[in-house]
């Protein structure tokens, strides 16, 4: 048989690679909601959260990123609706 050797390794993660990690960072959001929270970011500074996104708060509200709605609702006026035309066939008697 082998003989098993153990090894026990007391250092796992190397030393001076690690980013600084903050316990008491804080998260803070335009509506003006803020979230303690770790992180290794002292402050972070987001548009929309858990407190005002539609998706949470259940409001039915756009979200509009450079006009992109308007340009949407530009394009969709401009585009003519497109109809079948139906051929009608007469009948000869």
């Amino acid at each position: 048989m082998q003989n098993l050797r153990l090894c026990v390794i007391h250092n796992v993660m190397k030393k001076e690679i690690h980013p600084q990690y903050y316990p008491d960072a804080v998260i803070a959001c335009a509506c003006g909601n803020k979230i303690k929270t770790g992180s290794t970011v002292k402050s972070v500074h987001v548009e929309i959260c858990s407190a005002c996104h539609p998706f949470f708060t259940g409001n039915k509200k756009i979200i509009d990123t450079a006009g992109r709605v308007e340009k949407f609702k530009a394009r969709q006026a401009k585009a003519t609706p497109k109809t079948a035309k139906v051929k009608v066939k007469t009948v000869k008697k």
